[in-house]
C-alpha cells in the first residue's frame, strides 16, 4: 500500500505537535552536558498577548552553560528547557496580539520583563524589577516552539536567513547597549574591547568600527587574534604573551583608551580601570573569571572615571541594531551550525573555547 503525504496531512500533523508535544532539549539535574535530554515536551500554550514561534534556529550563549551546570544559580524548576536566541515562524497569535500575524519571519528579543512599570513604559525595561533572561527562569529556544510576549518578538531583517537571524539579538544588544548607550563611544575615541573571540567581543568589534573608534581587543588565540582584525580591529594583543596593560600603554602612548568593554571582572577590570584616561568610562556585563576586585576610590573621582553595569539592553537598543543589519552595516558570524539533537556537542564545541563566532543549532 502507497501513502501521499498531502498538506492536508501536514496541517494535521502541524496540529499534533502544537497541541500534544514536541521535540526538545532539556535536562533534568545539573551538570554537564551529558544531562541534556533529546526527547519529547509538552507544547507552550500562549495567553491573549503572547505569540507561539515555531523555531527554525536558535544559538547557543555562555548563559546556556551556566544554566545548565547550576554554576550561576539552581532555583529554576526541573526539567528545563534552555536557549536565549531564536528565529523562526509565528505559528499562533493571540486574541490580543496586533503587530504580528501567523506566518511572520521573526526573531526574539531573549530580555523579557513585567510590562508595565515605569521602566517597561519608558522603554527601559532592562531596568524592571522582573527583568530576566528567557532561557532562564522559562523555558528557552532549544525545542520546535516557544511563547513569547508580542513585544519580544521582531522582524527578521531582510536577506538574513534563520540561522544569521537567531545568532544576532543577545550579543548585539548587549554590545550596541554597552558601547552606544551607556560608554557614549564617539568618534576617533579608542576602546579596549576584552575577549576578541567572544561572541559579545565580535559583536562589540563591529559596532566600535561602526562608530569609527579605535579599537583595541585582546584574546588568547593568534588565530581568533586576525579573525578580529578582519573584522576591524586596529590592534591585537595575545594576552598568553604579553602584558595587555603594558601594551596598551606603548601603543597609547601612556594616554589610555576613552572606553574600556569588559565583561572578564576580576583582575582584568582591576588593570581596565588604570589604563582610562582622564574622563574615561568603563563598561561591564559580566565576571568570567571573578566577582571580586579591587578599586581605589581616588583613582575613581581624582580622574573623573566613569563605571557602567550593564545587563542586556532595551528594545530600542535591538531596533537600531536590527536598521543596522538591515542597512547591511553590521554582519552575524557564524562558527558552526548542530542539528537540535547534537545540542550536547554544541555545548563542548562552546565549552572549548576554540570558536570564533556564534554557535548555532538548526531545528
Amino acid at each position: 500500500m502507497t501513502f501521499y503525504v498531502t498538506k492536508f496531512h501536514k496541517k494535521i500533523c502541524l496540529y499534533f505537535k502544537k497541541n500534544f508535544s514536541v521535540k526538545s532539549v532539556y535536562f533534568n539535574s545539573f551538570g554537564d552536558s551529558s544531562v541534556l535530554q533529546f526527547g519529547e515536551f509538552p507544547t507552550p500554550k500562549i495567553n491573549d498577548n503572547e505569540v507561539l514561534i515555531q523555531l527554525k534556529a536558535a544559538s547557543l550563549n555562555h548563559l546556556d552553560i551556566w544554566v545548565r551546570s547550576g554554576t550561576r544559580e539552581k532555583n529554576i524548576p526541573l526539567p528545563h528547557i534552555t536557549g536565549n536566541d531564536g528565529s523562526g515562524i509565528v505559528s499562533e497569535i493571540g486574541k490580543n496580539v496586533s503587530n504580528i500575524k501567523v506566518g511572520d519571519k521573526v526573531l526574539i528579543n531573549p530580555g523579557l520583563s513585567c510590562g508595565n512599570c515605569i521602566y517597561c513604559k519608558n522603554k527601559k525595561e532592562n531596568l524592571c524589577t522582573e527583568y530576566r533572561v528567557l532561557g532562564t527562569k522559562e523555558n528557552g529556544t532549544h525545542c520546535e516552539f516557544v511563547k513569547l510576549p508580542e513585544q519580544n518578538v521582531f522582524p527578521i531583517p531582510s536577506e538574513l536567513n534563520f540561522i544569521e537571524a537567531a545568532s544576532i539579538p543577545l550579543v548585539f544588544l548587549t554590545a550596541y547597549h554597552m558601547l552606544i548607550t551607556l560608554g557614549s563611544l564617539q568618534n576617533g575615541e579608542t576602546v579596549l574591547i576584552h575577549g576578541a573571540g567572544s561572541g559579545v567581543g565580535i559583536a562589540a568589534i563591529q559596532i566600535a568600527k561602526l562608530f569609527n573608534a579605535n579599537v583595541i581587543t585582546t584574546s588568547g588565540s593568534d588565530e581568533k587574534l586576525q579573525k578580529a582584525k578582519q573584522l576591524g580591529a586596529d590592534e591585537i594583543i595575545n594576552y598568553k604573551e604579553k602584558n595587555f596593560f603594558d601594551e596598551i600603554k606603548h601603543i597609547t602612548q601612556k594616554k589610555g583608551v576613552d572606553v574600556v568593554f569588559e565583561h572578564i571582572g576580576g583582575n582584568i577590570f582591576e588593570k581596565s580601570i588604570l589604563l582610562l584616561r582622564k574622563g574615561g568610562r568603563l563598561v561591564t556585563c559580566g565576571a568570567t573569571i571573578g566577582y571580586d576586585t579591587k578599586l581605589d576610590l581616588r583613582y575613581l573621582y581624582s580622574r573623573h572615571l566613569t563605571v557602567f553595569g550593564s545587563f542586556m539592553g532595551t528594545s530600542i537598543d535591538l531596533k537600531n541594531v536590527l536598521q543596522l543589519f538591515e542597512e547591511k552595516k553590521l554582519k552575524p558570524i557564524i562558527d558552526s551550525v548542530f542539528p537540535l539533537e547534537k545540542t550536547s556537542e554544541a555545548h563542548k564545541r562552546m565549552e572549548s573555547r576554540n570558536h570564533f563566532g556564534k554557535i548555532v543549532l538548526e531545528v
